[in-house]
């Protein structure tokens, strides 16, 4: 006897408690199927683990149809903010192409603005060489009693357009005190260049 070997598993100790654990589990399967397969009954799932009877995959038809509804509705609602959206949009061309109407119709309008005084200015200014054309024409005394009787800024304005022989000579005629604040109106023409004519406004 002391001289026989002593036979070792071929698995191992730790293939034999794998192998006790492995039976275990079966055992445990085996019985808990001879359980529900005891009962025999529809209601079934009733007796099943917690664990499975709450699994989100146990639905009935109740939750099946709220799901779709749920579904539904914001499918709805999607499409609801869609059409919304879509509507909005078109607002915005309409009122983006109003606008540009609108800003074309004011170019417009402006230019013919800017036409009609161009117009104007070419017409006054047509008006103020004829007039005076006819003051150089008038004789020197007559043409000083009318600048007398005008604001010194108009007169110095016509004046400051004739010839200066006529001027001359029509301010020759003038009351000195006249003469001599239109001069000073004249001289001081050209130190403000930048003021408008008096008889072009």
């Amino acid at each position: 006897m002391a001289g026989r070997k002593r036979k070792v598993s071929p698995l191992g100790p730790v293939g034999v408690i794998g192998a006790l654990l492995i039976g275990s589990a079966l055992v445990r399967l085996v019985a808990g199927a001879g359980q529900v397969l005891a009962s025999g009954s529809p209601g079934m799932a009733l007796n099943a683990p917690k664990h499975i009877a709450e699994s989100p995959l146990c639905t009935t038809d109740d939750d099946l149809q709220r799901v779709l509804d749920a579904l539904r509705a914001r499918e709805d609602k999607v499409a609801r903010e869609e059409a919304r959206i879509t509507a909005r949009l078109a607002e915005l061309a309409s009122a983006e192409a109003h606008l540009a109407e609108r800003q074309a119709a004011a170019e417009t309008a402006e230019a013919k603005l800017a036409a009609t005084m161009a117009q104007a200015d070419r017409a006054s200014e047509d008006d103020l060489s004829r007039l005076t054309t006819v003051y150089e024409r008038m004789k020197p005394k007559p043409a000083a009693a009318l600048f007398e009787s005008m604001a010194p800024e108009f007169a110095a304005g016509f004046l400051g357009r004739m010839s200066p022989e006529a001027a001359a000579a029509i301010m020759a005629a003038m009351h000195p005190e006249t003469a001599n604040a239109i001069s000073v109106l004249l001289a001081g023409r050209n130190a403000n260049a930048g003021r408008t004519d008096p008889i072009s406004q």
